[in-house]
């Protein structure tokens, strides 16, 4: 049966999480399907950022690290972190980028698994994993060694060379799902570690470290918890690893920074993954994402995560060609975003773009659609297939001036 516009607009009734796009600022007449990539400015941030800066910073001034509790935030943070992704208070600490985070996790897992010497993830990973992979292994004098292997050879390629295996829960590029609890059993079974890379999965869909037995986790704040650019991301250590060194011994993490002692002593539980310095403003955006996300059932947010990549796979089905469907068709091995590849998809995504659809690209042919459930509407999903449809018909994409390459795509 043909999908019509007045079945989706029901839909769009029946949505017991409609009432949240109204906290979210979202520009007139822009359908925003990038939230993968950067969250909505939730309607709460930028009055908590003014009194920041206003009060907190320019009448407190460094009192303030006491009286407005800023030298806590990034455990508070992360306990709230931890609520989402199915860990226990103390075991997330908020702090730093995803990549200097993926460095700490690596560092500790190798530490804990010292008699082995090789990383291993999948090729096609996020870039950033296994860029710090080679880093920490360039570092280690030869001790230690990164590998890539093809998706389908990974657990067939753990043994007992191998100390730590690194992988995004949900792909980047493609919103595949790995079965967490499963590959964390075959890793563990062989006698390796895991780190889950979360930054696709933290806030789109429920995640149960715990109760997967996970080892280490990492992922960042500004995509589907809704922080801001370049917001503080987050660590993941169970309580079973609190004992490990860390490379990145920081004074913040030390177990009394303000005694100044000459040597390193690390600090207690989660603390000791801390480095520097944390970011006030940027914890201050973050914190208002993630009590936002806090209100929400997270049953309803995956339900309707599925039910926006079907219906945005059904309607490309029945209104597209000459376009393939990269993500899994099935909505349970999906995250909360499904690609599309087409030969000339960086141009079609410029085109679809200036009228207000906002995706983005990924080389080399990948057009890329997020779905965050508490502000994007079954309507939205609409309007970018039917824009999609009328660019190929008109040839809109060839126009000289899509095929020009920004600096981010």
């Amino acid at each position: 049966m043909t999908t019509t516009i007045d079945s989706i607009r029901k839909m769009d009734r029946q949505d017991p999480l409609s009432a949240y796009r109204d906290r979210f600022h979202l520009p007139k007449d822009v359908t925003y399907l990038d939230g993968n990539s950067l969250g909505a400015l939730p309607t709460t941030t930028a009055a908590r950022i003014q009194d920041v800066v206003t009060r907190e910073w320019g009448e407190d001034l460094i009192r303030s690290w006491n009286t407005n509790d800023w030298i806590n935030a990034p455990r508070r943070l992360g306990d709230k972190i931890a609520r989402l992704i199915g860990a226990d208070a103390g075991e997330v600490i908020s702090a730093d980028s995803t990549s200097i985070n993926v460095f700490k996790a690596l560092s500790a897992a190798t530490q804990l698994n010292s008699e082995r010497s090789v990383i291993l993830s999948e090729t096609g990973n996020f870039p950033t994993d296994a860029y710090m992979m080679e880093g920490l292994a360039a570092m280690s004098g030869g001790r230690l060694k990164a590998e890539l292997v093809e998706r389908d050879a990974v657990l067939d390629s753990l043994d007992d060379r191998v100390a730590v295996l690194l992988l995004t829960h949900t792909h980047y590029k493609t919103g595949a799902l790995w079965d967490m609890k499963t590959v964390t059993a075959a890793a563990q079974d062989k006698g390796v570690l895991v780190i889950w890379d979360l930054s696709h999965s933290a806030g789109a869909l429920p995640v149960e470290l715990n109760a997967c037995n996970a080892d280490f986790a990492v992922g960042c704040g500004y995509k589907y918890l809704n922080g801001g650019p370049g917001a503080p991301a987050f660590l993941f250590a169970a309580k079973r690893h609190h004992t490990v060194f860390p490379a990145l011994s920081g004074w913040l993490g030390h177990k009394a920074p303000f005694a100044f002692s000459d040597h390193y002593e690390a600090g207690d539980g989660i603390d000791r993954f801390q480095c520097g310095t944390p970011g006030i403003l940027g914890m201050a955006a973050l914190e208002c994402g993630l009590d936002l996300m806090l209100e929400a059932d997270m049953a309803d947010i995956r339900s309707k995560s599925m039910a926006l990549g079907d219906l945005f796979i059904k309607l490309v089905d029945e209104n597209l060609s000459g376009f393939r469907i990269v993500s899994p068709r099935l909505s349970e091995k999906r995250g909360s975003q499904v690609s599309i590849a087409h030969t000339d998809g960086y141009a079609i995504m410029q085109a679809l773009i200036e009228r207000g659809v906002i995706g983005d690209f990924r080389a080399p042919d990948i057009l890329r659609f997020g779905f965050t459930p508490l502000y994007t509407r079954y309507e939205d999903v609409w309007r970018a297939v039917s824009e999609i449809s009328d660019i190929m018909q008109s040839g809109a994409w060839q126009d000289a001036r899509f095929a020009v390459r920004s600096a981010v795509t």
